[in-house]
């Protein structure tokens, strides 16, 4: 007989670090942005998107990303240039929205494989893969379909983005790197130090 392993569940911690990263991302998007091809713009916020998948892991991440997207839907600036309410969930952008959601969960999933200690090509692979590819592959079909244009013409237009998506994943592995050796805390669990792990296991 298989045990099931328990539900994941969220404390008032997790709400916290949830928050505390929801309002980063909206941070982030106060210096504006600007827009390209069809009005979707470059923006620093799915940055901040890469680090809460990195930092909280994909369930807490996904609650703190879906948190921001509520609030925009009920109306709230949050989003780069002050926009907010329901009508950015049915404009170009709504695929690459969506795609923060999955992002982070998809993030959280390879940063943290296994509960292990996020290292820097573990992070710098989760985050390219979340916070870029798959970002493109919700947002482009949708900005396809909305704007009624082909997908080859708008994947070559999103190759604009990818310098600067790239950028925000090296940023974001130097800031995940940080915070494992300066502030472990900041992640929904902490590690013990290499060495003492290294000599807390079994010699064989």
């Amino acid at each position: 007989m298989t045990r099931s392993r328990p539900t994941p569940r969220l404390d008032t911690t997790d709400l916290s670090r949830a928050a505390v990263f929801a309002g980063v991302i909206a941070v982030l998007g106060l210096p504006g942005s600007f827009s390209v091809f069809g009005g979707v713009p470059i923006t620093a916020q799915t940055l901040g998107v890469m680090l809460a998948g990195a930092v909280l892991g994909p369930l807490v991440g996904a609650v703190s990303v879906g948190a921001l997207l509520a609030l925009v839907a009920i109306g709230l600036p949050l989003l780069a240039g002050g926009r907010g309410g329901a009508a950015v969930f049915v404009g170009p952008t709504a695929g690459y929205l969506v795609g923060w959601l999955v992002g982070a969960v998809v993030i959280g999933l390879i940063v943290h494989l296994g509960g292990r200690r996020p290292v820097w090509w573990r992070t710098f692979i989760g985050v390219v893969i979340g916070g870029v590819l798959v970002v493109y592959a919700c947002g482009i079909p949708v900005q396809s379909l909305i704007m009624r244009i082909g997908m080859d013409q708008a994947l070559i237009a999103n190759l604009a983005f990818v310098p600067g998506d790239l950028v925000k994943a090296v940023i974001a592995t130097l800031v995940v790197g940080a915070l494992v050796r300066g502030y472990p805390r900041a992640f929904r669990r902490t590690w013990a130090p290499r060495g003492a792990a290294r000599e807390a296991a079994p010699v064989r």
